[in-house]
Order: C-alpha cells, then sequence, then structure tokens
C-alpha cells in the first residue's frame, strides 16, 4: 500500500496554483476546478481543489527538504511571507511553517533519520 496524493480545498484556483507553482512544485493538471502537482523530488504528487464552501479542514501538509534553510531563504527572497522560520523542534524535527493564500497551513521541514525512525518509534 502507498499513499497517491492528498488534495486541498482552495477558494481561488489561479491564485494557488501561481503559489505553488513558487514554492518550486511542477504543475501536471491545469482545469478550472482541479490541479494537480508533482514534487520536485520522490515522486510524490498532491492536488488541489475549488471549493465554493468556506472550509477550515485542521490539515497541515509537510513538504520535506534535506535544503530546508536554503529553501526557505530562496522563498522569502521571492517574497513568500512564513509565520514562523526554520526551528528544531523537540520531537527531532526542523520545520518552518507557512500558510497558502487559501489558508491552508504548509510545513516545510527536514527530519532524516527521524521522519522513519525516531528514538521512540514503536516495534
Amino acid at each position: 500500500m502507498n499513499l497517491n496524493q492528498v488534495t486541498l480545498p482552495v477558494k481561488n484556483m489561479n491564485e494557488a496554483t501561481d503559489f505553488y507553482r513558487l514554492l518550486g512544485f511542477n504543475q501536471i493538471v491545469d482545469t478550472a476546478h482541479y490541479a494537480r502537482f508533482e514534487c520536485p523530488n520522490g515522486g510524490a504528487t498532491f492536488s488541489l481543489s475549488l471549493e465554493t464552501s468556506v472550509h477550515n479542514t485542521g490539515v497541515v501538509i509537510y513538504f520535506e527538504s534535506d535544503r530546508l534553510d536554503e529553501w526557505y531563504q530562496e522563498l522569502v527572497n521571492k517574497g513568500i511571507t512564513f509565520e514562523q522560520q526554520p526551528v528544531d523542534q523537540s520531537y527531532l524535527w526542523r520545520e518552518a511553517v507557512l500558510y497558502d493564500p487559501s489558508g491552508n497551513k504548509i510545513k516545510l521541514y527536514w527530519a532524516g533519520e527521524n521522519r522513519l525512525n525516531p528514538p521512540w518509534r514503536v516495534n
């Protein structure tokens, strides 16, 4: 079994697709109500779905990069606003926090070996 993708609700498709392309994702599907992106490394995908109703899913989407601090600075230089710059967390991940134009919470992070094998991993 493998996870195929996560779909985020968005209020404005053009604004959202511009934002995710600016973050560095490759858009592979482009319609008025649906867009799909692939991550630059690893083959993972995620999509956007146009939603006309108010939504607050509480979902946080995580994008991993071993170049987190450099990626963060590149995005700041492009005008992306962050709620939190990269910070080492108690759970051994380094994370930066931002929101997309529709209010979806995004964490850019690097966890290395701790992503799948933290010291408290259950056997």
